[in-house]
């Protein structure tokens, strides 16, 4: 019994034995694979295609299956996916007609039991082969499928690769209202940007305002040195046990991963949306796929390197899979696992 989580499994327990089992080299690969072009539904298909294949690929040798779920939508809100600032007004777009596809993956025999969601985005910005932002993640997901699907018994976790994030999460959007609808998922994990890390001092840069806001976590970050080694844990008062269970599960895998702690103060639902609109800073803590579950009700937490605020190369052509760290990527994807498959949040 894990006495900190009230558990059965022991938390440090688990993340040694999914260390022992997961390669750096097989995340690498995936990045290459992915990494090798820039990948949007409207300006690169045939490459979203070409991820699609090789991600449904890699997760029925893990044993999962996969279903495509295709959508369209019209007049939506969002951005534009040229590299940019993503919260520039520049970029705010209303989009009058959007198709694309997610793809959601399962283990046979975890069905009809309450869901955990591990999900990453599968989109890239134009002219960015986004090996960070979000090759990263995909790698992430696929050891994943890989760790759990050798588990004695199937958690119930699901797995899903979102289209047209850089859009303004707009597979995410989809996905969100359908699940709330068949109450299928209680929590949901967010993969962004998790494979940029450095110990160099005064490489983590900080959101202004955002120690006006987040005094204790930005005091932190600079009695570090300023330094890019850790994970950004997002969450809210809702998902705060997958946090902490998230940082246990690091701090046992190998390397030991550090984790930085933010608790998004807004509630979930429409109203925490709105807030963002108070205090600037905060909209920060949504810039990816979790912020349309948190909307949707649903308990999220979001894993990120920080994108821009660390990596040089964020958005931009040089975003390549040789400036990734794999062996805390391998150590990222461990924590997760363990975290996806004990993380029971109130349904």
């Amino acid at each position: 019994m894990d006495p900190a989580m009230g558990l059965g499994p022991d938390v440090p327990a688990l993340a040694r034995e999914l260390t022992r089992r997961a390669d750096p080299l097989r995340l690498r690969r995936d990045v290459e694979f992915l990494a090798d072009r820039p990948r949007t539904r409207r300006g690169a298909p045939e490459a979203m295609l070409r991820a699609e294949t090789h991600v449904t690929r890699e997760l029925a040798a893990a044993g999962w299956w996969t279903e495509r779920q295709p959508f369209e939508v019209r007049w939506r809100p969002g951005c534009t996916d040229r590299p940019g600032v993503p919260l520039s007004p520049l970029r705010v777009r209303l989009h009058r007609r959007l198709a694309g596809t997610n793809l959601l993956a399962g283990l046979p025999g975890a069905d009809g039991r309450p869901t955990v969601l591990v999900g990453a985005h599968l989109d890239t910005v134009e002219g960015s082969p986004g090996a960070d932002d979000n090759a990263s993640g995909i790698a992430a997901l696929l050891e994943i499928a890989r760790l759990l699907g050798g588990l004695p018994r199937p958690p119930a976790v699901a797995l899903m690769c979102f289209d047209m994030e850089e859009l303004g999460f707009i597979g995410a959007r989809v996905a969100a209202r359908a699940l709330r609808r068949e109450r299928r998922v209680t929590g949901m994990i967010c993969l962004e940007s998790v494979g940029c890390f450095t110990t160099e001092p005064g490489t983590q840069l900080l959101p202004p305002g955002f120690g006006a806001v987040f005094p204790g976590v930005a005091a932190a970050v600079r009695a570090d040195g300023l330094r890019g080694d850790f994970t950004l844990v997002v969450h809210r008062r809702s998902s705060d046990a997958a946090a902490l269970l998230w940082g246990r599960a690091a701090g046992a895998a190998e390397p030991p991963m550090p984790a930085v702690t933010l608790c998004d103060p807004r509630p979930d639902g429409p109203l925490g949306a709105l807030a963002g609109l108070a205090v600037p800073p905060v909209n920060h803590l949504g810039r990816s796929d979790h912020a349309a579950f948190w909307n949707a009700g649903i308990p999220a937490v979001m894993l990120t390197a920080t994108a821009n605020f660390r990596n040089p190369r964020y958005h931009r052509p040089t975003d390549i899979p040789d400036t990734l760290d794999y062996r805390r990527l391998t150590a990222v994807a461990v924590a997760t696992a363990v975290t996806a498959a004990l993380w029971r949040p109130a349904s």
